[in-house]
């Protein structure tokens, strides 16, 4: 059962036309809305079996849903918008059936510039949607912002808008279109960028009147067309007059059908302050446009900068009026945009695919909703998560995914000690490492407890650390569940107690263990572990790839690099015995630049610590250098690092991301672990931290620099991600999932 308002629009309305009539193919489909009107006669008219409350009382109104639903029995209750969600609230109470609701839009923008609406109808569907079974925002972005404001994201299912890509038959005569319909007059050569969306303070038209009137300066062959209607239209007109760009702008009012629209312009623009998935933006891929669009809701998903289109910062009409003068003075390009962003849509985001998506969503959740209060579904994975350090986040973003992967309909809760974070950035469930009494509720519900990746059975750091990570061990076996130590390393382990104490743990209480070094296997040997399953894998961040390269290229730029420079990249972290070896690096570099033309850049993976030893390098330099000074995505550190020449590295992940992408390292081992790693790999390239010197470091430099290790660098970078596939293997047996 599908409820609505009855009074949706824009790309709201068409989503929910889309998804009802796609479903009632294979479906029984009930369309109950609370309004009469053209939205449900074309619904009607469409053989979907509408029903239409007219109350103006939510409790009269609430009554008669209720009677719907004990006639139809739907298996779930799907809303869209304020006034359904209200009502599925209302009718949830009674009746044991799942409410799901489509979040279209950020509910607090809804009715931005109406205060009086925004503070009742927008407060009603703020309140109403607390009370809702799960949530499926429009795009990731939106799922980001539920979960900010304390949604819980094991309820929260994606969407993604669909429509039928099918390219518009027959030529259209763009000059003749925009005269007869909107008066306009166009020249030849002129590059026709195109808008469509409401005037209203959301939609943020004024970034792209100050973005056209800035790239008008050097594309004077730009014109542009705004089509929509709205309370901001006068403002905007004004804009226009000041910028002196009225002669090259068209308001064209509402317009409809918007085909032909798109059809006449060279390029689709969006500038919105909050989308989810717009319509506007198929529509315009559906007629051949080139892409221009801000940074909202699922634009990331569908656009890779660079490759098919360009996204651009919320309100940055600087770097807007940037991307289209390279559009303006490129047909090329604007085609070869337009044609590999139509494949990616028409492929990805279909209206067929979307409905494909709607049935797992529905599974999904019907699989929840009823699942016996009793059974154990979860997976507990423990780590050294929430503490800023990159390589940590990424382990626990492989094994995330690795377990989506294997099992989707399974919850997922994570030991952190920034559990608000955590929930945020891997959509998880999340509890503070520490809070023994939450953790110990977990295990009661999990069916597998993993110990997720990195060094955590070490004493180095603390004794404590060590004796907390066998008590976790200890205390989930003895609560049911399975036990697996997940692409870990192992030591080092100095303290003969703390050994025993590992070993009889280890040995009583976990199932199965990969690693991901030949060094820990032999260690685990040594201290008499002999019981769990042990396999020799890799580190689960091998899996990650890096960010697309235009992504890559701006977070360069932002810092200060040349994308187009050549480097050699260095991955430092404070240790002791660093403060004798930091001459000798800063010499290597230096040599580096001298004589390979490579610039150092300092790549932080624990920010912001790192950057300290980078900066007491980067002031024995006389070169010119570089460090990334901001935090970035993981994805976006590892393109960084698979754009150097090669990679020199103290932290164990520079070295890992590096050669997960093929590109030369050079180690300077402070730890067991950077030994173990770069011996699994069959490197030569490693030198102890304490005995670093120059000339020893230079000249494994011209070996990475030469290519003599390309092909082993290569074949290295594919056996990790093949063997790192142990992993999933190992938490699939346990699971008891063929694999």
């Amino acid at each position: 059962m599908h409820v609505m308002g009855g009074g949706d629009v824009g790309g709201a309305k068409t989503q929910i036309m889309n998804t009802v009539t796609g479903l009632a193919r294979r479906n029984d489909v009930m369309l109950l809305s609370f309004r009469a009107g053209p939205f449900a006669d074309e619904a009607r008219e469409r053989g979907i079996d509408v029903r239409v409350i007219e109350r103006h009382n939510p409790f009269r109104a609430a009554r008669a849903m209720r009677d719907l639903v004990d006639e139809f029995e739907p298996d779930i209750i799907h809303c869209h918008g304020g006034r359904a969600n209200l009502m599925g609230a209302m009718v949830r109470r009674t009746r044991r059936v799942p409410v799901l609701t489509t979040v279209h839009s950020d509910y607090k923008l809804d009715y931005m510039g109406n205060p009086f609406k925004q503070h009742t109808f927008g407060t009603a569907n703020a309140v109403a949607l607390r009370f809702l079974d799960f949530y499926q925002p429009v795009a990731d972005r939106m799922a980001r912002t539920l979960i900010e404001r304390g949604f819980d994201p094991e309820r929260i299912v994606k969407i993604y808008n669909g429509m039928e890509f099918k390219r518009p038959e027959g030529a259209l005569d763009r000059a003749q279109y925009l005269r007869e319909t909107f008066g306009a007059e166009i020249a030849e050569g002129d590059v026709l960028c195109g808008i469509a969306a409401r005037l209203t303070a959301v939609k943020d038209i004024a970034t792209t009147v100050r973005g056209f009137a800035a790239a008008l300066k050097e594309a004077p062959q730009l014109r542009l067309f705004i089509a929509g209607e709205g309370e901001d239209e006068e403002m905007l007109r004004r804009l226009c007059t000041q910028l002196g760009v009225a002669e090259r702008v068209t308001f064209c009012g509402w317009v409809a059908p918007v085909e032909p629209f798109f059809r006449a312009m060279d390029i689709n623009l969006l500038s919105s302050v909050s989308e989810t998935f717009p319509y506007s933006i198929l529509e315009g891929i559906c007629a051949g446009c080139a892409t221009i669009c801000s940074d909202v809701g699922g634009m990331p998903e569908l656009i890779d900068t660079g490759e098919n289109g360009y996204i651009f910062p919320v309100g940055d009409d600087k770097q807007l009026a940037r991307y289209m003068v390279r559009l303006a003075n490129d047909a090329a390009q604007r085609q070869a945009f337009a044609e590999a962003l139509y494949q990616k849509a028409s492929r990805d985001f279909s209206k067929d695919k979307m409905c494909e998506r709607q049935e797992a969503n529905y599974r999904h959740v019907l699989a929840r909703f009823h699942r016996p209060k009793e059974e154990r579904e979860s997976i507990v994975i423990c780590g050294a998560y929430g503490r800023g350090n990159a390589g940590d986040d990424a382990i626990l973003e492989a094994i995330v995914r690795e377990m989506r992967a294997l099992a989707p309909e399974r919850t997922i809760c994570v030991m952190s000690r920034r559990p608000k974070e955590t929930r945020l950035n891997y959509r998880t469930g999340a509890v503070y490492t520490f809070n023994v009494l939450s953790v110990l509720r977990r295990f009661r519900r999990a069916a597998l407890y993993i110990n997720g990746g990195g060094s955590l059975m070490q004493d180095v750091t603390s004794t404590r650390s060590i004796w907390y990570y066998c008590y976790t061990l200890h205390a989930a076996k003895k609560r049911g569940c399975k036990v697996m130590m997940y692409g870990c390393g192992i030591g080092p382990i100095n303290r003969m107690g703390n050994r025993k104490m590992a070993a009889r743990t280890i040995d009583r209480s976990v199932d199965r263990i990969t690693l991901r070094d030949d060094n820990s296997r032999a260690l685990l040997a040594e201290m008499g572990v002999t019981r769990p399953d042990i396999r020799v894998s890799a580190d689960p961040t091998i899996i990650l790839d890096p960010a697309p390269q235009e992504i890559v290229r701006l977070a360069l730029e932002q810092s200060g690099i040349d994308p187009d420079g050549r480097y050699i990249g260095f991955g430092l972290r404070n240790w002791p015995g660093l403060d004798g070896a930091l001459p000798e690096i800063a010499a290597a570099a230096e040599y580096a630049y001298r004589r390979h033309g490579l610039t150092p850049v300092f790549v932080p993976i624990e920010f912001p610590s790192d950057l300290t030893p980078a900066e007491r390098v980067g002031a024995l330099l006389s070169c010119p250098w570089h460090a990334v000074r901001t935090r970035l995505p993981i994805e976006t550190t590892i393109g960084i690092l698979a754009r150097m020449q090669t990679v020199v590295g103290i932290r164990l992940h520079s070295l890992m991301f590096s050669a997960g992408q093929g590109v030369p390292v050079v180690g300077m081992s402070y730890d067991i672990k950077v030994d173990g790693f770069l011996k699994y790999i069959g490197s030569r390239t490693c030198l102890q931290l304490r005995s670093v010197r120059a000339d020893e470091l230079c000249r494994l430099i011209d070996e990475c620099v030469s290519g003599a290790l390309d092909g082993e660098v290569c074949r290295t970078a594919e056996m990790l991600r093949e063997r790192e596939q142990e992993n999933v293997r190992g938490a699939a047996k346990l699971l008891g999932i063929e694999n």
